[in-house]
């Protein structure tokens, strides 16, 4: 089970990670990050989608959304919880359910709607579908996540 406090600790190091690493995007405005993040998902759920005919590994695929999650997270100030299990839908209709619902918000924001608050209940889904996919394959997390943001450093060669 993933505590409150490891939670914030992870969407601290993204925010870190974001800043020297990702700073193009975190210089976008905040719709236009909202919308580079649900194009993001939805290709996370392509990935899983075509299981087997996907090159990139589920746990690729699933370290890759949850730092996406943390950094939408950090976008749209909201603070991220645990809700275990709550739909027992599959994994692959909660993300595709939830990116969809991601999507609605980012195309919201060119309509001048209330989108917010569909884009936190969408990345709060994704994340909670991610923790119990984390739970049930007994990942560990903290390690996922610092490797891909090591192997992500080190592509950027000209910020150390």
């Amino acid at each position: 089970m993933y505590m409150n406090d490891q939670l914030l600790n992870w969407q601290r190091d993204q925010y870190e990670h974001d800043m020297k690493y990702h700073f193009d995007i975190l210089s976008l405005n905040r719709s236009d990050r909202l919308k580079h993040y649900a194009l993001h998902f939805a290709k996370y759920a392509g990935r899983v989608a075509r299981g087997d005919d996907e090159p990139k590994s589920l746990l690729d695929t699933f370290t890759d959304a949850l730092l996406v999650s943390l950094s939408t997270a950090n976008a749209i100030q909201q603070k991220l919880e645990y809700n275990p299990e709550k739909s027992n839908s599959s994994f692959l209709i909660r993300l595709t359910d939830a990116a969809g619902r991601m999507g609605d918000a980012a195309e919201k924001v060119d309509h001048l709607e209330p989108f917010l608050e569909i884009a936190k209940a969408g990345n709060q889904d994704i994340f909670d579908a991610l923790c119990d996919l984390g739970v049930i394959e007994k990942l560990d997390v903290d390690l996922l996540l610092n490797n891909r943001r090591k192997e992500i450093g080190t592509r950027q060669f000209f910020v150390r």
